[in-house]
């Protein structure tokens, strides 16, 4: 990578603190991790405000010291801000190759005392505006990031190919090599550990970093990851297209029998009626046809007949139609593919059963409206559109202005941009073997309730993980959790009737836990984080456990103990509580 000659940043007197080269590190509950040596960091490095100007780091980065296609980065702003702490603020832009294409705006905060760190920090949502990056400036880390390529004022970047793949992408390289140019720059030299923060979309961007740059991050925090966005951007409109029919539409007024028979075959399966699910893998089975083939969980809720006698009706007792019934069977199994996407992913996880039944923004299950080309629909029904619908039209039809209902599963057409789509913005490779060989570490927290960034396939993720490398060598380098019943921001709560149908007393779920604490003290001192660590919220807490366990109840503690939970690999939804056919105890007053 060539170099540019600007003038050095000054070395501090005041030295960090050395780290001592270990050879291995585990946990009580962890398998022994190999850490680098990586020998002392060497002392801060200080900068001032007159290093903060163009005339010390330059007004460019040429496109040969950029790792994805561009041509060349320009830097626009540097403003020297002492809030948090003082540091140098430089905005700019990194070029496209495609001139209709929109640029990066990039972001890079230099701390004036650097500790030889920095972080590249994903964004959410679509992206669409530049991510703060003075989160870990205190503690002398730089910080860097961007807007994925585009911006909110730009609403039809999806019909750009280049465009797109930054967005996937390609902007994290570019934006990552423009950073530790301007870095170097400077303090005179790289930093000497390297993080990826990211949630939601962010978390998706530190899977896909992990990926395909492992040789540039040390660590990488992920919460929460969307995994298979191209299909997680379609799944309203295959949910849509199963409701053509008039009879398979699940109107909003059977939300509350969904939820609360959801909750009635679910609750206990940990052993306990507390109104959470925490046994999430065998509800999970439970309610999916292709698990269990000759199961009918819905049995007790068919209308009689098939005939519903009261559509109105939004009680719990509310019955289902046959049609209605197919629409869930769909909503809670895996979607198959016609052909498999990128590295070999052959279906995508939908929604894992809980009660959050409706969905979200970008993944409406339940909605209130016939849209136009569906069975009822009225003669002005507007055309199905949802948040993300200039994603999949801009990258499934070419066309923003198309019917996302005209979608056909297998068509050679959309099979051809499917195929592109799954390889550009998808985060679904299982093999991280470079990222661990390097000694890259790993973090991943997802929600078992997730209905933002689909929960069942952040689970298969994890499944096809541990398939292609080993549950050993994951665990030297990884960490897979799962929140029972937590939602998009990893927190929630328990249902205010159980699975009993009683009243219970309401408590936040625990998950408070320094994931991003945990992966630097892994990465730089060894400390491998345990596999089932305590998180807590309030006065109640509970094991965080690794994939695919879940924490039971001991039948006998406190029930807001952590003590009274076991992290347990899950059996199927049929088996006897405890080969005694014992009724689970239940938190009801």
């Amino acid at each position: 990578m060539r170099r540019a000659s600007f003038r050095g940043a000054v070395v501090s007197v005041a030295a960090t603190s050395a780290l001592t080269a270990m050879t291995f590190a585990g946990s009580a509950t962890g398998s022994p991790s190999p850490v680098p040596t990586v020998g002392p960091v060497p002392d801060s490095v200080t900068i001032t405000p007159e290093d903060c100007s163009s005339a010390v780091l330059g007004g460019s980065v040429e496109a040969a010291d950029i790792g994805e296609p561009t041509t060349g980065a320009t830097l626009t702003t540097f403003n020297w801000s002492m809030n948090p702490v003082p540091y140098c603020d430089i905005r700019g832009a990194i070029h496209p190759v495609d001139p209709a294409a929109p640029p990066i705006n990039f972001r890079v905060s230099l701390p004036a005392t650097w500790t030889h760190r920095a972080v590249q920090y994903g964004g959410a949502g679509l992206n669409g505006s530049v991510v703060n990056t003075t989160g870990n400036l205190a503690q002398g880390w730089a910080g860097l990031g961007s807007d994925s390529g585009h911006s909110f004022a730009t609403p039809n970047w999806p019909a750009n190919e280049e465009s797109v793949k930054n967005f996937g992408y390609m902007q994290l390289k570019k934006t990552h090599d423009v950073a530790w140019e301007v870095i170097e720059r400077a303090y005179g030299s790289t930093p000497v550990y390297s993080y990826f923060f990211g949630s939601s979309q962010g978390g998706r961007e530190g899977l896909t970093v992990a990926q395909r740059y492992p040789e540039d991050y040390d660590g990488v925090s992920a919460r929460v990851p969307v995994v298979g966005f191209s299909t997680l951007m379609l799944e309203f409109v295959i949910l849509r297209q199963q409701e053509i029919p008039l009879e398979n539409w699940v109107t909003p007024a059977k939300a509350n029998a969904i939820a609360a028979e959801i909750m009635r075959q679910c609750d206990t399966l940990d052993f306990l009626a507390d109104g959470v699910i925490n046994n999430y893998a065998a509800c999970r089975a439970n309610f999916d046809p292709d698990e269990k083939p000759n199961h009918d969980p819905w049995r007790d809720k068919r209308c009689p007949g098939g005939v519903d006698p009261d559509p109105a009706d939004t009680s719990v007792d509310a019955c289902l139609t046959d049609g209605q019934i197919s629409t869930l069977e769909t909503t809670y199994s895996k979607y198959e593919f016609t052909s498999p996407l990128a590295h070999g992913t052959t279906s995508h996880g939908f929604a894992v059963p809980s009660v959050d039944v409706l969905g979200s923004a970008f993944r409406r299950f339940i909605v209130p409206t016939r849209y136009a080309g569906q069975e009822g629909a009225a003669p002005d029904a507007p055309t199905t559109s949802w948040n993300a619908a200039p994603v999949i039209l801009g990258t499934l039809f070419e066309d923003l202005g198309a019917d996302p209902l005209d979608y056909v599963e297998g068509d050679p057409y959309f099979e051809q941009r499917r195929q592109l789509a799954s390889e550009w913005l998808d985060s679904t490779d299982p093999d991280l073997t470079e990222f661990h060989a390097r000694g890259g570490k790993l973090l991943v927290t997802v929600g078992a309730a997730d209905n933002t960034a689909a929960s069942g396939a952040q689970l298969d993720y994890y499944e096809s993980v541990l398939d292609f490398m080993g549950k050993n060598a994951v665990e030297q380098f990884a960490r897979f959790w799962v929140v029972p019943q937590g939602g998009h921001g990893l927190s929630g709560s328990n249902a205010s009737v159980n699975g009993y149908g009683e009243p219970v007393p309401g408590f936040s779920l625990p998950s408070s836990f320094d994931q991003n604490g945990a992966l630097v003290d892994w990465v730089e001192n060894g400390v491998a984080p345990p596999l089932h660590p305590i998180v807590s919220s309030n006065a109640r807490s509970w094991p965080l456990c690794s994939y695919p366990m879940y924490p039971r109840y001991d039948g006998r503690g406190a029930f807001d103990d952590a003590d009274s939970y076991r992290c347990m690999r899950p059996v199927p939804a049929d088996t006897p509580l405890t080969g005694r056919n014992k009724k689970a105890p239940s938190i009801a007053g």
